[in-house]
């Protein structure tokens, strides 16, 4: 069935739509970089956060009503939406609203991802939009949600649930769908554990990205049924989607490329080495996902910096940077960086080594390091002579490294206890 494009048509329906972003998760297979901060605060693409792509996301598609659910560690990432996120204009309706747990309804805090919006139910009542867009906050892609409300609503779909094809031995890790030939949902099984492929092709699935559409009287009603329910696991994965299927029209929605047709860019990027990977591709020649994108830029908190700095020119102690990008406040003084993601603030001294690599904001290199394949968190300060990724067993001891050989640092393993929540 053909989308409609009409810009009028788009705008009413992300003016009545409130996001809701579901940022509360630890994000535990990410290891020691949630430690001190929920997943969705953890930083991404040398001066992002992992949140500021679902937020870019509305913003860019005209949804100016968000509220962000925070629960776990959440003050790194409270105090980031503070910072950056307060250019909306109250006075014509827009807002980027924090919801903590805070027991609003029931006396226990937030324990899945329906419970999460179910205990906010009198905010959403309050600001009384038509439509719902439920997001996951930890999920790196660029997506314009009108055109999924507008199918949504062609559809006269109860819900509607964003999906894509991943590979079928990658689906054991996500909600997994089959659809009719008009795409309604007639099957969904949350994290199976064996994923049933797509009808014209044995190596993929149809996976739910997390993102779903609800006509907003249908959500109340599926809340609240749900919170009544004892056997519930309060997911909308697990419990609300396949018990709704059967009864009502719940469609999915093909995530596109608008500009080419294909499938668009989405990864979730809960492990290290899916961090790593995620963030290593951006400095490739021409990456899949466009920060430089114009039309659709990602927003985020803008600390003034000065320009990143490269000094020192001589046989043994040049200071240079090749396939890689450094951000702002970074000086490379007389070392080498290949292939590499430096965040702002980095700073790597003379002869040490740099290479696919990625050094998140704050770090210090001291001299004649050798760093490879790895990531260094916030804060870290490196002994001079160290080696890491050079010899796994040894990292082993003191580092966690990954199934992948993706070496992971912080602050804590060198025994610097500095416990800021950045």
């Amino acid at each position: 069935m053909k989308i409609s494009r009409q810009p009028r048509y788009v705008s009413r329906l992300t003016r009545d739509t409130l996001a809701l972003i579901l940022a509360g998760g630890r994000g535990e297979r990410l290891r020691q970089l949630t430690l001190w901060r929920a997943k969705p605060a953890v930083p991404f693409g040398g001066k992002f956060r992992i949140v500021d792509f679902p937020l870019s996301n509305c913003i860019n598609s005209g949804i100016r009503r968000i509220g962000v659910l925070t629960q776990y560690k959440a003050h790194s990432l409270i105090r980031h939406i503070q910072q950056g996120w307060g250019f909306q204009r109250g006075e014509f309706g827009e807002f980027v609203e924090l919801l903590p747990a805070q027991q609003r309804i029931e006396t226990s805090w937030y324990q899945g991802t329906t419970d999460a919006v179910y205990q906010n139910l009198d905010i959403l009542r309050n600001h009384a939009p038509e439509y719902v867009l439920i997001l996951a906050g930890d999920h790196i892609y660029k997506m314009d949600y009108g055109p999924m409300l507008a199918y949504h609503v062609e559809h006269g779909a109860d819900l509607t649930v964003g999906c894509l094809h991943v590979p079928v031995h990658e689906a054991k890790a996500f909600g997994v769908m089959s659809v009719d030939d008009k795409g309604r949902i007639i099957k969904f099984a949350e994290k199976p554990s064996e994923p049933e492929h797509i009808p014209d092709n044995d190596h993929f699935a149809l996976a739910s990205m997390g993102i779903y559409i609800f006509n907003t009287s249908f959500l109340y009603e599926q809340l609240i049924k749900d919170a009544d329910s004892k056997n519930s696991d309060h997911d909308f994965g697990k419990n609300i989607i396949p018990a709704v299927i059967d009864k009502y029209k719940v469609m999915a929605y093909p995530f596109r490329n608008t500009r080419t047709g294909e499938m668009g860019y989405w990864r979730d990027v809960g492990t290290v080495d899916s961090f790593w990977q995620a963030n290593i591709e951006l400095v490739e020649p021409v990456p899949q996902l466009n920060l430089y994108d114009t039309e659709w830029p990602i927003w985020t908190y803008q600390e003034q910096l000065p320009p990143a700095k490269f000094i020192h020119d001589s046989a043994d102690r040049m200071g240079f940077a090749v396939n890689s990008m450094v951000s702002g406040g970074c000086i490379v003084s007389g070392a080498e960086v290949r292939h590499s993601l430096l965040f702002s603030n980095v700073e790597i001294r003379s002869q040490s080594q740099v290479s696919d690599s990625v050094i998140l904001p704050d770090v210090t290199i001291e001299d004649k390091c050798i760093i490879r394949k790895a990531v260094i968190d916030r804060g870290c300060r490196i002994p001079a002579g160290s080696e890491i990724g050079v010899d796994h067993e040894v990292d082993a001891k003191r580092f966690y490294v990954s199934p992948q050989g993706v070496t992971l640092v912080t602050p804590e393993m060198f025994g610097q206890e500095i416990h800021h929540v950045r």
